[in-house]
């Protein structure tokens, strides 16, 4: 049986459609061979999450300072732009566990402000294996299909984005649905979400914290030993990072600014993306490959929250910066420092990726 729950966010803020389970952790460099030698899927692993030290946290705050007027002015660009691309009675956010999460309850909010009926559901989608079509199906079952637009955080290569694509097309045609394919970021490096605030790599607050940010839920689960034919996908709840948690003060600090932004009458501009981006997405990554001599494309992470996400939890090799001494990359430093990982500083890395990692190949070093 699947209990839908709000996380550690307020329980009018989300639903996550997902099966909570308790799952042993695996290392991360026994997770990476997995990976790598094909043995696993990296949906069927959790490595675990630890709460992040006084230096990290102190860094977070300072970062969240700097951007968080940034941010939740591209929230607020971002959700007048979903409110006219959906006029109908109800907006349903559905947003992509968990980089997705945050942003989709500070849209609800915003939303909310602009006087919308709002909804936001949170569900997963893996890379290879698909959306959740269970927890899509019952959100197609309890509102209307045009109301629905999918929300994450950012674009880096695009592969989610595609993933959603075939998986939604797959989804109509199964269930004789019309669900738009629409995806809404804050910022679309690669150029092929639909709605954007931002084509520009900038470090967004929440990109370089884990569960402690959203909603104490771990990366989403597809492991047939825990989720079954009827469940939604599984996820952990990280009831030992409850002291550390700061998932509702986070929203609280951007609401607040979004009401200030809202109150002085700001006029949102109009999200687009670039022509060209999902060119200069591909030219980028297919130079990357040849200048490291690498033959998977899942190996490079471009943009600072791919990068961030990769040093968190994967076996990265080399952490390639276009300037070390911009503010928005000294975490990625930082955090190559620590785990022993190459730092390349490359002034010509191309535009709009300030910074990109390159995760080790199996059986090196």
């Amino acid at each position: 049986m699947n209990i839908h729950r709000s996380g550690s966010y307020e329980p009018d803020d989300v639903t996550f459609l997902l099966k909570f389970i308790n799952m042993a952790s695996t290392p991360v460099d026994e997770k990476e061979e997995l990976i790598q030698s094909g043995r696993q899927h990296y949906s069927e692993m959790l490595s675990a999450e630890h709460a992040p030290d006084a230096s990290y946290m102190e860094f977070f705050w300072s970062v969240l300072e700097r951007n968080k007027h940034r941010f939740a002015s591209d929230i607020w660009s971002l959700a007048n732009c979903l409110s006219a691309a959906r006029p109908g009675s109800e907006i349903t956010l559905v947003s992509l566990a968990r980089a997705g999460t945050p942003v989709g309850v500070l849209l609800k909010h915003t939303l909310s402000m602009l006087a919308r009926n709002v909804n936001h559901y949170s569900i997963s989608i893996i890379r290879d294996r698909g959306i959740d079509e269970n927890a899509l199906r019952y959100i197609t079952e309890n509102h209307n299909d045009s109301s629905i637009v999918f929300v994450d955080g950012w674009t880096g290569k695009g592969a989610i984005t595609r993933e959603l694509k075939t998986a939604v097309a797959k989804f109509n045609a199964k269930y004789n649905c019309r669900v738009p394919d629409d995806l809404a970021v804050i910022a679309d490096l690669a150029g092929v979400a639909d709605f954007t605030a931002s084509s520009e790599d900038y470090l967004i607050p929440s990109s370089i914290l884990n569960a402690v940010v959203s909603g104490l839920v771990s990366r989403t689960v597809l492991n047939k030993a825990f989720v079954g034919p009827n469940d939604y996908h599984g996820c952990v709840f990280y009831d030992h990072l409850r002291e550390h948690d700061i998932s509702r003060q986070f929203v609280n600090v951007i609401t607040e600014c979004i009401r200030q932004i809202a109150f002085d009458g700001y006029s949102p501009a109009s999200p687009s993306t670039p022509s060209g981006a999902n060119v200069n997405c591909e030219e980028f990554i297919d130079k990357v490959m040849s200048e490291y001599q690498i033959s998977d494309r899942n190996r490079v992470k471009p943009g600072i929250g791919e990068s961030t996400r990769s040093l968190l939890r994967r076996v990265p090799d080399t952490l390639i910066v276009q300037d070390e001494n911009h503010p928005d990359t000294a975490h990625l430093i930082e955090l190559a420092n620590e785990r022993g990982v190459t730092v390349r500083h490359d002034p010509n890395l191309q535009p709009p990726y300030r910074a990109t990692v390159i995760i080790k190949t199996l059986g090196e070093g």
